[in-house]
């Protein structure tokens, strides 16, 4: 089975300013993993059509999977859909059964579909809808582009009406040891030397606190007994250097990306 790799466009001056905090990118991170499937790359953009296209299709075209997040909502600065249709080189219209959509959920709440909420169903020309059931107005699809919203709940809600199309890649197993009170730099030319010796393992450290409470090495492979070989023989560098390795308690110790 091959690598299925992804890429997350975040769109969005308010991004970019701190104004607003991105969770989206470890959602999808994670949401991608069960799936085992890779992110690969995560960018984010200001609200300009010409950089938007432009990141876009550089991220189509390496990648198996691309999602954006924000910028298509009811507002002038939502635009998202226009740079979509840009990169795609179609045009922005209408899309009735969105209208119909939007429509259906602001009756339900007994208001009106405003001009501003009517933007919400305009669309790529040959866009697949992706459907949105915390407020209604739909997310699209077109091509490999999954374009969705920035806000946190509905965009993983969007996430979860396109889990089906998703299709997984090799499964990655992950094995962890974590050397209590060790800091990183005592154990970088071991590691080092076994990313070497063994082949076919990606070796990970990642200091905890900035290296006051230890370090855990994280050992990814597609063959679990290679993750177990790599990880084994680090936790035996650990103790060489007189630190009992922790096993077992770590959120990448797992057989399931």
């Amino acid at each position: 089975m091959a690598e299925r790799t992804a890429a997350i466009l975040a769109i969005g001056d308010e991004l970019l300013s701190g104004r607003t905090r991105d969770i989206n990118v470890h959602r999808l991170g994670g949401w991608l993993t069960e799936r085992a499937v890779a992110l690969a790359e995560a960018r984010i953009v200001r609200d300009d059509v010409d950089l938007i296209a432009a990141a876009l299709n550089d991220l189509r075209a390496r990648y198996d999977y691309v999602f954006t997040s924000g910028g298509i909502g009811p507002t002038h600065d939502d635009m998202t859909v226009d740079a979509v249709a840009k990169a795609f080189e179609v045009d922005v219209v209408e899309n009735e059964i969105a209208l119909g959509r939007i429509r259906g959920w602001y009756e339900k709440l007994g208001q009106e579909v405003t001009p501003a909420r009517r933007r919400m169903a305009r669309m790529p020309e040959g866009a697949v809808l992706v459907s949105n059931p915390v407020t209604g107005a739909p997310g699209v699809r077109l091509g490999n582009v999954y374009v969705m919203a920035g806000v946190p709940r509905i965009f993983a809600a969007m996430l979860d009406a396109v889990a089906t199309e998703i299709l997984p890649g090799e499964r990655i197993y992950s094995r962890a040891v974590t050397a209590p009170g060790l800091p990183e730099s005592a154990l970088a030319d071991r590691l080092r030397e076994i990313q070497e010796e063994i082949q076919g393992v990606a070796i990970g450290s990642y200091p905890i606190d900035g290296d006051e409470k230890g370090v855990t090495i994280v050992a990814r492979s597609p063959a679990p007994e290679t993750a177990n070989a790599a990880i084994e023989t680090v936790a035996d560098a650990m103790r060489a250097l007189g630190v009992a390795p922790k096993r077992g308690d770590h959120a990448d110790d797992r057989e399931d990306a």
